[in-house]
């Protein structure tokens, strides 16, 4: 594929000259810290505008306007979650347990004049709170995701969720557990990827068992 740089994602997603600015600042800053520690690999890297601000920024249109607080699960290196907040998210809540990593994603946030809530602790140890959206990318099978955002799960939530090839087995194997509505598209960065909408999610009742 030919070189895909910052016009062309502008091109793509149609943001301000100002939010790739800052988008811009935060590339250049992952790639200084990537070489100490490793937030994304290397062969990626050399991609980042394509493989990783892209392939967050594709959920931005999937977030309704009314959305006031969003969770991102296992935010890494701040894909999807970081990016959203800098195209103008609000309320962006980011998770991961890895203390450099979540150093890293405060001093991006700083960098990028962008405000969100760092929690540097496993997701199970956040105490809950309503989130309108909760996203994740190649963080855990879907099951288990399903499971950790329960309890920031209202009635009205969406999880969006970036998943790989074996998508179909896990959703197969995720509803043995969970009823949900499901809407799955492909994804625009890689051909083999999906983009899940999830929406009423619940679990499918324990059948009670006979004296």
């Amino acid at each position: 594929m030919k070189h895909y740089g910052r016009d062309a994602f502008i091109r793509d997603t149609g943001v301000s000259r100002e939010t790739s600015d800052r988008l811009q600042a935060y590339a250049d800053l992952l790639l200084t810290w990537n070489a100490k520690i490793n937030l994304v690999g290397k062969s990626t890297a050399e991609d980042v505008w394509h493989r990783h601000l892209l392939d967050s920024a594709q959920l931005f249109p999937l977030i309704p306007k009314e959305a006031r607080m969003l969770l991102d699960l296992g935010s890494g290196a701040g894909f999807p979650g970081l990016v959203l907040a800098i195209m103008g998210v609000p309320g962006v809540h980011l998770a991961d347990s890895d203390q450099r990593k979540c150093s890293f994603l405060r001093e991006a946030a700083r960098v990028t004049g962008t405000a969100v809530t760092v929690h540097a602790k496993r997701v199970e140890d956040i105490p809950a709170f309503p989130a309108d959206i909760i996203t994740a990318r190649a963080l855990a099978p879907l099951g288990e995701l399903l499971g950790w955002a329960e309890v920031f799960l209202t009635p009205t939530s969406r999880c969006l969720f970036l998943k790989g090839q074996n998508v179909e087995v896990e959703l197969t194997n995720a509803h043995q557990i969970w009823r949900m509505d499901v809407t799955q598209t492909p994804s625009l960065t890689d051909p083999r990827a999906s983009v899940l909408c999830i929406q009423e999610v619940s679990r499918v009742p324990t059948p009670l068992r006979a004296n």
